[in-house]
């Protein structure tokens, strides 16, 4: 059973690692709980668009993992979680235990892949329209600054364009899997102490923030990925931009 309380955790370093049991066996869930005052923008199943999110969760899940209710499951997970309010919920088949953290100038990111089956966005087919499987590449990014809504929307593209980015210098040969989900997470423009800071208008990556957070998002990517692809030109590394701090986030003893 889950802890039924949680400490809010405002850097996405401390992000708490917990287990939920599905199938009959442990997985780990990963837990990030911000509070309040925080606006995210997301693809993800449970809490996508834009709005007030106060946590972030990204469920690992058995390989097929078959449910028909992803969303009924991620609210009862966040539940057992000891969660509150409205959030994002995330579900992935790759190893969370095994995510990377990577930060830039205040710019955080978090990655948790696998890319067992990838490809590229634009090829023929004419696609579906079920219920996609649990993402195998799950991006959160948390900002310091506020954002308007055009600019959290321009920090998901940015967000894709260095996971692609990442990807390509890999050799993977692919734009990402078919199931990617991206989370963005910056202080709302009006805070709970009722200031109104002035919200950023751009998170392309030229601009000041999307430049920071290009870089922690492909840090965190490729380091996610590496062990995954073998790097072009044989080598076990791409050198970090100045500046960007990253590190294995593993499961404590």
């Amino acid at each position: 059973m889950l802890p039924r309380t949680l400490l809010a955790s405002p850097s996405l370093a401390d992000a708490a690692l917990l287990s939920h049991t599905e199938q009959g066996r442990s997985w780990p869930l990963l837990v990030w709980a911000p509070g309040s005052g925080v606006r995210m923008v997301s693809s993800a199943v449970l809490g996508g668009g834009i709005g007030e999110r106060a946590w972030v969760l990204n469920a690992q899940v058995p390989p097929g993992y078959d449910r028909l209710d992803p969303v009924s499951h991620l609210r009862a997970l966040a539940s057992g979680a000891g969660l509150e309010g409205p959030g994002v919920g995330l579900m992935t088949a790759a190893s969370v235990e095994n995510r990377r953290y990577a930060a830039d100038g205040g710019a955080e990111a978090v990655v948790t892949a696998g890319i067992g089956v990838r490809g590229w966005a634009a090829v023929p087919g004419a696609g579906g329209v079920a219920a996609p499987r649990p993402g195998t590449i799950n991006i959160v990014v948390s900002l310091p600054v506020p954002l308007t809504d055009a600019a959290l929307v321009n920090a998901v593209a940015t967000a894709t364009e260095a996971k692609v980015q990442a990807l390509v210098e890999l050799g993977a040969d692919a734009s990402g899997t078919p199931t990617d989900a991206v989370c963005v997470a910056a202080p709302s423009p009006t805070g709970p102490s009722g200031g109104q800071p002035t919200a950023e208008a751009f998170a392309g990556p030229r601009s000041l923030w999307g430049a920071r957070l290009a870089r922690a998002v492909h840090r965190a990517t490729y380091e996610a990925c590496a062990d995954l692809l073998t790097p072009l030109g044989g080598g076990r590394g791409r050198p970090q931009a100045p500046g960007c701090v990253s590190r294995v986030r593993a499961a404590p003893p």
